[in-house]
């Protein structure tokens, strides 16, 4: 059964989600895990599934993490997987990360592009393999510098079309985090004006295929304060400032506020039908 979160374009749900990357010691990723749990325990409007959080630590904290946020609506994901199952020393299966209870998995981010040499063939590979276990690929994408928001949409599109190699279908079962390499690490995250204008022109792209309202998130030195001045963005995806856990639940404020905003609007417009 596919386990896909709730997208924009059927419910109106803002994702917003946190990697831990390898930041993190083993008895720290609990220790985090926790107070991550604990800023959304504190916020009892999440469970209306109008913004869904979802958090993504190391691999070997994933079994205990499981037990941690078991009972909450937050989602865990996995930072990379491999294939297939069998013969391949050092890798991780999409069925064992599906047995373990992780709902998505982080595929084809650039530093695993960079550094370790995954083309769009192996990504490819991995997105087909995710969506096989029934794991959501939150495939990352995004262009190496800064330039034209009409180029890096192109640039873009190109990425996600080699990932499902052509598969529309399979396409839409996925989450895009559009991650701008040169924004990745970096002090600021790229300008509001220019993130909310690549993903519209991703979406005109994407609209020849009916995915105009796919779910793309933002991520490259994502914080709080960001996600209101964004326009079109179907949320954000966390990394070193979420190390902080108030500063994700600063963030899931924010969501809560646009959801229900949309939530308003949406009200309005039906009633005015």
């Amino acid at each position: 059964m596919q386990q896909t979160p709730a997208g924009p374009s059927s419910s109106g749900c803002i994702l917003v989600g946190v990697s831990a990357k390898m930041y993190l010691g083993y008895r720290d990723s609990l220790d985090w895990l926790e107070r991550l749990r604990h800023e959304v325990d504190t916020r009892p409007a999440l469970s209306a599934g109008r913004v869904v959080p979802f958090v993504i630590p190391s691999f070997p904290a994933l079994p205990a993490a499981a037990g941690l946020l078991a009972g909450s609506p937050m989602l865990l994901g996995a930072q990379n997987c491999g294939w297939a199952d069998g013969p391949w020393t050092g890798e991780v299966s999409p069925s064992m990360l599906a047995e373990l209870g992780v709902r998505l998995v982080e595929i084809g981010h650039a530093e695993r592009r960079a550094h370790f040499a995954e083309d769009d063939r192996v990504v490819a590979l991995k997105v087909k393999a995710a969506d096989d276990a029934g794991l959501t690929p939150l495939l990352c994408v995004g262009e190496g510098t800064a330039g034209k928001s009409s180029d890096a949409a192109g640039f873009v599109y190109a990425q996600i079309e080699a990932a499902v190699r052509g598969d529309w279908e399979l396409a839409a079962r996925l989450v895009i985090a559009y991650e701008p390499v040169w924004a990745i690490g970096a002090a600021e995250p790229a300008a509001a004006a220019y993130v909310s204008d690549v993903v519209k022109q991703l979406r005109g792209h994407l609209t020849r295929h009916g995915l105009g309202e796919f779910p793309v998130i933002y991520g490259g030195s994502a914080k709080p304060g960001l996600l209101p001045a964004l326009d079109g963005v179907s949320g954000l995806f966390l990394g070193r400032f979420a190390h902080d856990a108030s500063n994700f639940g600063k963030v899931l404020d924010e969501a809560l506020l646009l959801a229900d905003g949309l939530a308003e609007d949406a009200s309005a417009h039906s009633a005015s039908a």
